[in-house]
Order: structure tokens, then C-alpha cells, then sequence
């Protein structure tokens, strides 16, 4: 029986510490038992390998990949599985800690996986690891859901016998005909978009009865105190700092009525041998108008602008026309890309310099900062252009000056926290 609204409001708080207090202590339990059922397999580091290809690399890490790296290297060494969350923003530098998180397997005669959400984002990493992985012996399987008949076959047994060491995937990693040698560690790459159980299935996939060392990884920064509370059943390892030499992408944000001003903005960037993406949006959630939108955007663009190469991508083409005009974009065969928000991870053009995105108002705040980091990879200075349908709302307006004021997603992710509220933590 409260005498005041200070006491229901003491009152109200009390029942909200409960109820975080018990999901931390039934998430610090499940944690527990899982550490008790299944230690870690304990890696030894020999630095055979990981020393060359940090000669290789061609530059340093940071400060923050390298306490990082100390902090995965001290789980993967010790009696204790890992399993850590590893959060950069875009453009930090997380696939490099995840290629040395591997070597470390590879060093100790395990295999490595790296599941990705999309068949873009999986090829990206494809290559990347190639270049760096094939000169030093080791062989990589390539597994998606295109992927049929015998070369799905011929993939298959390679990781059931051990003769690929490292697989790359997507969700076809964790399906029930995979079945892995010796897998020794398993990395989730934009991790947020797979559920818990898919992540434990990729964990059961072990080979040796030992189950794997999990690293997962997202771009789309998480406040800490929601990390903690979400994630309390991870080890939780942040990289803050940008790579040297990148340059911060400027933002601007600009009403509809200046449109031609930005259509001769991307005719001179692109007469400059640079290239830009113009991502269209819509306020209904379906995929079919987006698309519509998008076919529209393109046709108009391409009239308007006769001398530059225009390329469409949407979510309703085939995943190997997808691929077809990204890998022709990465080619300079395209100077704008014409995209829905398929393209929001996974696809990285360091000649890409200019982002604009179309009735940005009607998207999150994340989905903004991810879209803008897909310029600003290479040495040049980038630009990300934000068009708006007047009249903006308040909230509306909140979210586009952060964007302006801002490069830092923790930042942006603290906002959208405030802004939005938390939402369902689990």
C-alpha cells in the first residue's frame, strides 16, 4: 500500500531489478552447466602461421584488433570453451580477427567454419580467404544452397574426411547431411541474423566429440548494457577503433525537391572513374514494392544519366543474378548500383565513394548506419547523401541529425536505444 508515487515508482524499479536479476542468473546458470558439460578444446599456439601472414597482411592491426585477438587466442588456449561476441563497427577490421582465430585452429589440426547469412556476404568472404589461406596449403569448401548434385557431393565428403580445412557457408553449414573431420571452431558472421538454435546446430557438428570453440560476429553495434543483459551467456569483446587512413564518411541530409542537384553529383563522380549506389525504400514492408520501386528508380536514372552505366540488384532476382551484377559493379563494368536494402552487408567496393539513399526517414537507424558503410573502404573521401519526403518527423529528425553528427555505431546504437526503447531484449 504506496503512501506516494515515489513509493510506486521505488516499488516499480524493485520488480524490474527481479526480473533482469533472474534472467542474468538463469542465463549465468545455463552458462555454467555448458562450461561443465563441455570443456574447451585446448589449442596450442605455435605461431607458425600466424606470424607470416601478419608479415603478409601489409599493414598493422590496431590496438583493438590486437587486444581482441589476445582475448579470443586466451579462450581458444585454455581448458574452457569459448563462446564470445564479438562486436565491431562496420569497416573495423572483423574478418582479419577471424582469419587469425582460424590459423590458430588450423595450427592444432582442426578444421574452421565461417557461416554467413547471405550468399554474398559468404562469396566476399570466400575470396578473401582464399587469397590469404591458399598460399600457405590449405584447402577452403564453399557450401551454399545453390550448390547441387555432385559438387555439393564432392564438397561434402571433402569436410566429412577432413580434406578441406577451413568451410565457408551459409545456412546450408548446419544442415543434416553436413558432418565435419574435426571442426575446432565455428564463426557466425552477422550473427543477429540467425536464431540461437541454428548457432547450437553448428555446434553440434563437431566430428572429434569435442565441441567447437564459437565466435560470432556483428557489425550492427549493440549498446553494452543491452549486450549484457541479451548476452549474458557470451564472453563479449568490442573492436572501437578504425583502421588507419580511413577517412570519416561525411553525411548529409537534403529534402527531395534537391534531387537534381544529387543526379549531378553522382554524373561528376562518376566521370571521376568513382562509382555510387542509390538505395530505394519503401514505407509498406514487402519486398515486391521495393522491388518496383527499385525497376522505376533504375529506368529513370538511366535516362537522366546517359553517360554513366546504371545496374540493378533487388531480393527478387535469382541469387546468381545477384551475384552476377555485384561481382560486374566490383568490376567497374557498372558506375551506380541501384539496389533495395540487399544490400545493406556483405557487399564491399572500395571504389565505391557515394551513398544515397532514397525516403531515408522510413528506415531504423542500424539499417541507415549499415547502408553508409558500404562507402568509405578505400582511401578516398566518401559521401552518403540521405533524401528525405518533407515534412519530417520529430523523431525523424532526431534520427538524421545523429547520422549527420556521427560515424561512431555504438554511438547511433545508443541513440536508437533511447529513441526506439529497448523492444523484446530476448
Amino acid at each position: 500500500r504506496p503512501s506516494s508515487m515515489a513509493d510506486v515508482e521505488r516499488g516499480r524499479r524493485r520488480l524490474a531489478f527481479d526480473e533482469f536479476f533472474f534472467l542474468q542468473l538463469v542465463q549465468a546458470r545455463s552458462r555454467y552447466e555448458q562450461t561443465l558439460a563441455h570443456p574447451g578444446i585446448v589449442f596450442s599456439r605455435s605461431n607458425e602461421l600466424i606470424r607470416p601472414l601478419h608479415e603478409a597482411l601489409g599493414f598493422e592491426l590496431t590496438e583493438a584488433q590486437a587486444r581482441v585477438l589476445r582475448e579470443i587466442f586466451g579462450d581458444m588456449t585454455s581448458p574452457r570453451r569459448m563462446s564470445r561476441l564479438l562486436q565491431g563497427d562496420v569497416g573495423s577490421g572483423k574478418t582479419v580477427v577471424a582469419l587469425f582465430s582460424m590459423l590458430l585452429a588450423l595450427e592444432s589440426g582442426y578444421q574452421a567454419a565461417l557461416m554467413a547469412p547471405t550468399e554474398i556476404l559468404a562469396e566476399q568472404h570466400l575470396n578473401n580467404f582464399r587469397r590469404w589461406f591458399e598460399p600457405l596449403g590449405y584447402r577452403i569448401a564453399w557450401l551454399v544452397g545453390r550448390l547441387k548434385g555432385k559438387a555439393r557431393s564432392e564438397q561434402l565428403q571433402d569436410i566429412s574426411e577432413g580434406n578441406a580445412d577451413i568451410v565457408i557457408g551459409t545456412h546450408a553449414l548446419f544442415q543434416e547431411d553436413v558432418s565435419f573431420a574435426r571442426l575446432g571452431l565455428n564463426i557466425v558472421d552477422e550473427q543477429h541474423r540467425f536464431g540461437v538454435h541454428q548457432r547450437l546446430l553448428l555446434q553440434q557438428k563437431s566430428g572429434s566429440g569435442s565441441v567447437p570453440h564459437q565466435l560470432v560476429m556483428t557489425a550492427t553495434p549493440i549498446p553494452r548494457t543491452l549486450a549484457m543483459t541479451a548476452y549474458a551467456d557470451l564472453d563479449y569483446s568490442v573492436i572501437d577503433e578504425l583502421p588507419a587512413g580511413r577517412k570519416p564518411v561525411t553525411t548529409v541530409v537534403v529534402s527531395t525537391s534537391r534531387r537534381d542537384e544529387i543526379i549531378q553529383r553522382i554524373e561528376s563522380a562518376c566521370e571521376k572513374g568513382e562509382q555510387a549506389y542509390w538505395v530505394c525504400t519503401l514505407v509498406e514492408e514487402s519486398e515486391v514494392l521495393q522491388c518496383q520501386a527499385a525497376e522505376v528508380a533504375v529506368q529513370q536514372l538511366g535516362e537522366e544519366l546517359e553517360n554513366v552505366r546504371v545496374g540493378l540488384v533487388h531480393g527478387r532476382m535469382k541469387q546468381e543474378q545477384k551475384q552476377q551484377i555485384v561481382s560486374r559493379f566490383k568490376n567497374r563494368e557498372i558506375d551506380l548500383l541501384v539496389a533495395t536494402t540487399v544490400i545493406e552487408v556483405g557487399v564491399d567496393v572500395p571504389n565505391a565513394s557515394l551513398m544515397v539513399i532514397e525516403n531515408a526517414e522510413r528506415l531504423g537507424l542500424a539499417q541507415l548506419h549499415q547502408l553508409r558503410g558500404r562507402v568509405g573502404r578505400g582511401s578516398k573521401q566518401s559521401a552518403c547523401v540521405l533524401i528525405y519526403q518533407a515534412p519530417l518527423s520529430e523523431n525523424g529528425k532526431q534520427r538524421m541529425s545523429i547520422l549527420r553528427e556521427t560515424n561512431d555505431g555504438f554511438r547511433v546504437a545508443e541513440k536508437d536505444l533511447e529513441l526506439r526503447g529497448p523492444g523484446e531484449v530476448l
